[in-house]
């Protein structure tokens, strides 16, 4: 059940139905991403795919020795574009493929623009979605509702519910559906999804060896999680410095060399990367030591070129000798970076304070040092004002919550008041009367001294004690006690549950993907796929917090 896989299939087989000779992908705004971040260039190139094409660029060449694989969401945009295309062609013939079910006048409108006969084939290939691993997908959508309402903006419902509409066909799932109970955003979502796979119910006669579960989330049923620093590696550096589509953009970083101001991150281009997804900034640590001496002994090996037959070899090799230095020399500077931004800004200090926040340990003691934290220069805006939004999120209702000595010192520092609301737009969005579920357990008190004792054991250490609500769900899901108060049913229940297919609305995090990931090596036959609108650091979450 890999997404990522399904994709790269798919992929396969429209290059395998284009035939031998050169290849031109024409692609849209959305499928141009998914195809670079399932494949290398490079990786391409040898599959004769010389050149890659937005079908919205009405600049692009005449090459008619060319053939066009026409990879499109099959939008009212895109259609139109793809009949001017047919109309005036620029290729050979075309091979058109749509991410998801195209409709029957939108095929017919495609015959009638075919005025050359140069189409050989239009076919459904169910990839409307962005693979980030093999259990993960998003379709980067920040903002999914209007600035003056919390509804789903009707392109982004659209959207979403295509997306699992096509995982669901990619994986060849039919499955029964449960949602946030309090969550509109969920339950239109469910209803969204429910009503296409009925109008095309013959799409998923499949034959059925377990029943699959779709769960429906909100965001807002787990505001904690986004606010956190990380300590692992993928999630820190999408925390303190961004990954966009693999893509890390270094510009910033204090005297880094041009050719490495925007890196590649992706775990099918880097070895290293896929090897230390998980691990945390102690392990890199040593990773990275280990990755420079093995490159120093391979650069002292370049050295001794002595023969003819020593030359060939340091030419046979080359390309996967730059390949490595460039790794290295990447994976140094992200590295070098993180350790200054946690020197730099005490994140360590920040990080076990927002920790003890989340096991709800002495509302005094978080109070003291919160305070404390507030008048260090050192701290930055960004961690203080997710430590107060922690803060009211997690003691809101306890006796003594008092968020507004916090908000008056933010105010001291020179925060702005926009900044300064945040901790009342935080309690809008994902406060007690608007979040579903049991965010911090029934008993809290018992629950708060397991996690306090486990995060003094071994590895798992004071940072990294948090675990999502998520794993929650998952945990109370696979021994049946899942409330379908919280969780109802959309139709019947089934009697045993295979694997589940969970889509967040309003974006995952890092961390909530490392937890998935820990679940499906232990839970094999409850494996996940993870799937959300967006994947969130704290200021893209703190952005669509804003808008409450």
């Amino acid at each position: 059940m890999s997404v990522l896989t399904a994709i790269k299939l798919y992929i396969n087989k429209m290059i395998d139905n284009c035939g031998k000779g050169m290849k031109v992908f024409l692609l849209g705004k959305d499928t141009l991403p998914l195809v670079s971040i399932t494949y290398a260039q490079s990786d391409l190139l040898k599959k004769e795919v010389y050149l890659f094409e937005r079908i919205d660029n009405s600049a692009r060449e005449s090459m008619k020795h060319m053939r066009c694989i026409v990879f499109l969401r099959p939008t009212p945009e895109n259609i139109q574009h793809l009949c001017a295309e047919l109309k005036s062609p620029r290729y050979g013939n075309y091979h058109i493929f749509f991410s998801n079910i195209i409709a029957k006048p939108d095929i017919l409108k495609l015959a009638n623009a075919d005025e050359h006969e140069c189409v050989k084939e239009i076919q459904e290939f169910y990839a409307d979605y962005i693979p980030l691993l093999d259990h993960v997908y998003n379709l980067n959508l920040k903002k999914i509702s209007s600035a003056v309402s919390t509804s789903w903006d009707r392109s982004c419902l659209k959207r979403s519910a295509d997306s699992l509409i096509s995982v669901l066909l990619a994986l060849r799932k039919y499955p029964v559906m449960r949602f946030s109970a309090k969550s509109e955003l969920a339950r239109n979502l469910v209803n969204s999804t429910y009503d296409i796979m009925k109008e095309h119910s013959h799409l998923f006669e499949f034959r059925r060896s377990d029943t699959p579960l779709l769960l429906v989330l909100d965001r807002r049923d787990d505001p904690i999680t986004p606010l956190l620093n990380q300590w692992t590696y993928q999630a820190m550096v999408h925390e303190l410095l961004g990954i966009e589509n693999n893509r890390v953009d270094l510009s910033e970083v204090p005297g880094i060399s041009k050719d490495m101001r925007e890196v590649i991150m992706s775990p099918e281009q880097d070895s290293f990367f896929k090897d230390s997804l998980y691990s945390d900034f102690g392990e890199i640590g040593i990773k990275i030591k280990e990755l420079v001496d093995k490159f120093q002994k391979q650069q002292h090996s370049t050295a001794a070129i002595e023969s003819i037959s020593d030359m060939k070899k340091f030419v046979d090799n080359y390309p996967q000798f730059k390949k490595f230095s460039g790794t290295v020399s990447k994976h140094v500077a992200i590295v070098g970076e993180l350790s200054r931004i946690v020197q730099d800004h005490n994140l360590l200090e920040v990080s076990e304070t927002e920790q003890q926040m989340t096991t709800q340990a002495s509302h005094s003691e978080v109070q003291q040092k919160i305070s404390s934290l507030l008048r260090n220069p050192k701290v930055r805006e960004m961690e203080i004002i997710r430590l107060v939004l922690l803060y009211c999120i997690c003691y809101e209702g306890q006796s003594g919550h008092n968020p507004r000595q916090f908000i008056e010192a933010m105010r001291n520092r020179g925060i702005s008041e926009a900044k300064c609301k945040l901790a009342t737009s935080i309690m809008n969005y994902g406060g007690k009367a608007v979040r579903g579920g049991q965010l911090f357990g029934e008993e809290t008190k018992i629950a708060m001294t397991k996690k306090y004792f486990k995060g003094l054991q071994g590895v798992e250490n004071i940072y990294t004690q948090h675990k999502p609500y998520l794993i929650d769900i998952l945990q109370q899901l696979q021994l049946g006690r899942l409330k379908e108060s919280d969780f109802p049913w959309h139709g019947g229940s089934p009697q045993r549950i295979g694997e589940i297919i969970i889509f967040v609305v309003g974006g995952i995090t890092y961390e909530e993907i490392k937890s998935v990931h820990e679940w499906n090596i232990s839970n094999p036959g409850n494996k996940v796929v993870l799937g959300s609108t967006c994947v969130h650091n704290c200021r893209s979450f703190l952005d669509a917090v804003s808008s409450h």
